[in-house]
């Protein structure tokens, strides 16, 4: 058996070991089911370190599960990622000298394929070398031909409700990706932003209006000023005409109590198609509409100025400009709210559009319901609040998107009429519609055409619970046998950032077509940061490369690390030492494990069954301590305090089994085995331990789970019972007895270090009791002390006299006693704890002189003198205890 854990040489083994077995898969059966479902990453995408938390989390959790006898089924798959794919593939043809606009739109999605084909799947096969158990017979893609179709008949279906409608409307557009974007695409931050103060001429007059702006370029597409009706400032302007600056266009000076009088100069300038409150304005007030972006974000000839220049290059030009006219006031900088596109992190623009929408009201409400009231338990609870928020002020979601990658809409056109279109599946279907639409019998599939644009990404993923297990159910109506078995789901684990992108659009479709839930919780996981506490992101290069990462560390130690410091919906500060940790802990638990090994004799038979010496407190105890912490890792998992519940198995296994247990079951002579019913119970024990362990460290678990025994297939860990939780084997009594002589026994422990004793040096030790009963159980377990400690007089009494010239402890009201007469010269240490008293008092007075002077204390950087203060705090704490140490010898 090597000296040293080696993750490398198993993890392959183990994994191949449980898929070729079909541990991971599942059918339909009469045990209770327990089911998740994976948040689908890109489909071209790569293992980040927060995929590595949220998978290590689904793992852990189906792991345990499929322990305690559940039909577990994790179900993986990938997302087509319209915008992010696409992306990516015009960028590829780009440099191979190729536009999106030389290509058919069959001749683009044949590029795509390929580019799905040659980079998607990657990130499936690093979850693997997670130690992901996905059941991946059952892995999906929602581009696949049948969930393609249930997307489909998902939008004919809600058309058919009336719940999808075709409109003009504002919506966000991103100039990259030339696509429209709902507002949960939309990353607003908060940025120091110039405000424009730019006069506007009063036609026939000598008078000149003020309006500030964030965007003058918008200026080009200006069709009214707005005023306050109750602006004293401005009453004799309303109904006036002003003249818009470099376009000289006339327009009306209208009245609006949407008008801010505090904001800016109280005077607004109205673009109807080029801000969303304008727009509603425009409309209320019948102003005209003119658009002056191209879709590529440059100026179109409705600008009449600038024209085909990009947005940001005709700011700078019509600054220019409005200086030369002498119409620039002035320029100010100002705090305020910039959209981003989350794909592609181009600063979107409001745009008039006409696109597809779903109505959300009606299907907002059971789903806002169901979360409030507890049906669905988020965890943390406190990611309600926000979802309360944006539930009750939900607004319609635009499903369109200008791109070829995804879902094609449904929706056929026949005229040039605002309504001369049909909703079908099919070309076929289309004409017919068509046909009986238009009045026109003669209509043929040549005089239709397909609507160009697919739908959100998320029209898709929004459907995931449902369409895995039975693409047909949105079309018939009917659940198959795996959507009755499998649904609803239990336990989703995903990023508070999709919250509204994905788990309340779930929600939704859940109630909406299957009239349940689609899962029972939703543990959101936070998110992962550095030690500066940036979001770690390959753009500011602070993320290291989780394959690596589990190379150097192995599986299971990253696994560890990661979950250390991951509590429900807080960020992760992660640091490569958490793995280091992780790895560390692996090492204790293999070099645990040889020790006992190495004990064990070829023929020595392992009892089945934990049996422990009722008269032995350390098996008592171990037992109790074992059964607590059963408890309390199933009270934890239940409430998804999954880092806790990692705690708690980590300490019993480092610090009550290894630091403890192992050393008290050692051979009572030097150099001589384990005896063999002691063994065989530490290794029952260890079995225990294996199996708590084993869903947050799979690898290790299952090598030595195999190592102990031979066993068959269907014996292996992965599938092994969870620890069954016995009240009674808990005994408070023994826990408390056994805790109290630890606390003595590393109390003399740093007695010997105080006194510079070596381990070997005999000590006499003498307990006073604070009762008799006290005295009695110590007594009863003298071979503790004597197995942990090199003593030479072991007495214990309730009534004995302190011993002169001796170092003592207090525990728990019991005293401990160490003469020190004939161990060290106590002269010389009494003049060694004595200079060092001088020495340190001297410090003490320099520190004390640093933190009285006004002018360092006011005047230093903060963090220097709060170190000056830790070291006056130490300072104090040290002579303390080396005066209490002198004490001991004068006494």
């Amino acid at each position: 058996m090597p000296k040293h854990f080696d993750p490398g040489s198993i993890e392959d083994k183990w994994y191949s070991f449980w898929e070729d077995n079909g541990f991971f898969h599942s059918e339909p059966d009469d045990r209770e089911s327990y089911t998740v479902v994976i948040p689908p990453p890109n489909v071209t995408g790569v293992l980040h370190m927060g995929h590595m938390l949220n998978n290590t989390i689904q793992d852990v959790l189906v792991r345990r599960a499929r322990m305690q006898g559940k039909n577990a089924c994790w179900v993986p798959g990938t997302d087509h990622a319209s915008i992010a794919t696409e992306a990516k593939v015009v960028q590829k043809l780009r440099k191979e000298g190729i536009t999106k606009a030389d290509l058919t739109r069959e001749e683009f999605l044949e590029h795509a394929w390929d580019w799905t084909d040659e980079h998607g799947g990657i990130i499936l096969q690093q979850l693997r070398k997670l130690g992901a158990s996905c059941d991946w017979e059952r892995t999906r893609f929602t581009l696949e031909d049948d969930l393609y179709e249930a997307v489909v008949d998902c939008f004919i279906e809600l058309y058919e409700r009336g719940y999808i409608y075709r409109g003009k409307r504002m919506i966000n557009w991103d100039p990259e990706a030339q696509t429209a974007l709902s507002d949960e695409e939309v990353i607003h931050r908060e940025e120091t932003s110039k405000l424009y103060h730019v006069r506007y001429k009063i036609k026939d007059s000598d008078e000149w209006v003020t309006i500030a702006t964030t965007r003058p370029e918008t200026i080009l597409a200006d069709t009214a000023v707005c005023v306050h009706p109750d602006d004293e400032r401005y009453q004799d302007l309303i109904g006036k005409t002003a003249i818009i600056p470099v376009v000289q266009r006339e327009v009306p000076i209208i009245a609006d109590e949407y008008v801010d009088m505090e904001y800016g100069t109280g005077c607004l300038k109205i673009t109807p198609a080029h801000d969303e409150n304008d727009y509603e304005i425009g409309q209320k007030h019948d102003l005209e509409i003119i658009d002056m972006l191209n879709p590529d974000g440059t100026l179109s000839d409705a600008a009449e100025h600038y024209v085909g220049k990009d947005r940001f290059v005709a700011r700078e030009l019509i600054i220019k400009d409005l200086e030369k006219s002498d119409q620039l006031v002035e320029i100010e900088e100002m705090q305020n709210k910039v959209g981003y596109s989350e794909r592609t992190d181009a600063i979107i623009e409001p745009r008039l559009s006409l696109q597809w929408f779903c109505k959300m009201d009606k299907l907002a409400k059971p789903a806002h319901k169901n979360v409030m009231d507890d049906n669905i338990e988020f965890h943390p609870s406190k990611f309600k609040n926000s979802y309360n928020h944006w539930m009750e002020n939900i607004r319609d979601w635009c499903i369109s998107r200008q791109l070829w990658w995804g879902q094609r809409i449904p929706a056929w056109y026949y005229g040039d009429g605002k309504d001369d279109y049909v909703v079908a599946k099919t070309e076929e279907k289309a004409v017919e519609k068509a046909r009986k639409k238009s009045g026109n019998n003669d209509l043929t599939a040549d005089q239709i055409h397909q609507d160009e644009d697919v739908l959100d990404t998320w029209f898709s993923s929004w459907l995931w619970p449902i369409t895995v297990f039975d693409p047909e159910y949105i079309r018939t109506g009917e659940a198959n046998e795996e959507l009755e078995y499998y649904y609803p789901t239990q336990d989703l684990v995903t990023a508070p950032e999709i919250m509204f992108f994905w788990v309340a659009r779930m929600i939704m479709s859940g109630y909406e077509f299957m009239d349940e839930k689609p899962f029972s919780n939703v543990y959101y996981t936070g998110i992962v940061r550095d030690s500066q506490r940036r979001k770690m992101s390959k753009s500011l290069g602070n993320s290291p490369d989780p394959i690596k990462l589990m190379e150097e560390y192995g599986t299971d130690g990253v696994r560890v690390g990661m979950l250390f410091s991951s509590p429900a919906g807080n960020d992760l500060l992660f640091e490569e030492q958490l793995c280091e940790q992780g790895r560390n802990f692996a090492n204790k638990i293999w070099n645990a494990f040889r020790f006992l090994s190495m004990n064990r004799t070829e023929e020595m038979e392992l009892k089945d069954s934990l049996e422990i010496d009722e008269d032995n407190l350390v098996d008592r105890w171990m037992l109790s301590r074992l059964h607590e912490t059963i408890d309390a890792i199933n009270k934890d998992m239940e409430n998804f305090r999954i880092n806790e519940a990692l705690h708690k198995i980590y300490s019993l296994i480092w610090d009550d089994f290894c630091d403890w247990y192992i050393e008290l079951i050692k051979a009572d002579e030097p150099g001589a085995s384990i005896p063999e019913d002691r063994l065989s119970r530490g290794f029952n024990f260890f079995e225990q331990l294996m199996k708590l362990l084993h869903p947050f460290m799979p690898f290790i678990t299952e090598e030595i789970w195999q190592l102990i025994r031979d066993r068959d297939t269907e014996e292996a860990m992965i599938v092994a019972s969870w620890p069954e939780f016995d009240k009674a084997s808990v005994s408070t009594n023994d826990r408390a007895l056994f805790e109290s002589i630890q606390k003595m026994i590393s109390s003399i422990r740093n007695i010997r270090a105080e006194f510079k004793l070596s381990p070997n040096d005999e000590i006499d030790l003498l307990i006073k009791a604070k009762d008799e009963k006290t005295a009695n159980a110590l007594s009863n377990n003298e071979w503790i002390f004597r197995k942990l400690q090199s003593i030479h007089t072991f007495k214990v009494a309730a009534d004995l006299d302190k011993p002169e010239t001796s170092a003592s402890a207090v525990i728990e009201g019991t005293e401990l006693f160490v003469p020190l007469e004939g161990l060290i010269n106590l002269d010389k240490e009494r003049e060694r704890i004595q200079k060092e008293i001088d020495r340190l008092e001297g410090f003490l007075k320099s520190i004390e002189g640093k933190l009285n002077n006004d002018g360092f204390v006011n005047n230093a950087p903060k963090d220097v003198v709060q170190k000056e203060r830790d070291k006056k705090e130490d300072t104090e704490t040290n002579l303390e205890k080396l005066r209490e140490i002198l004490e001991e010898l004068d006494s």
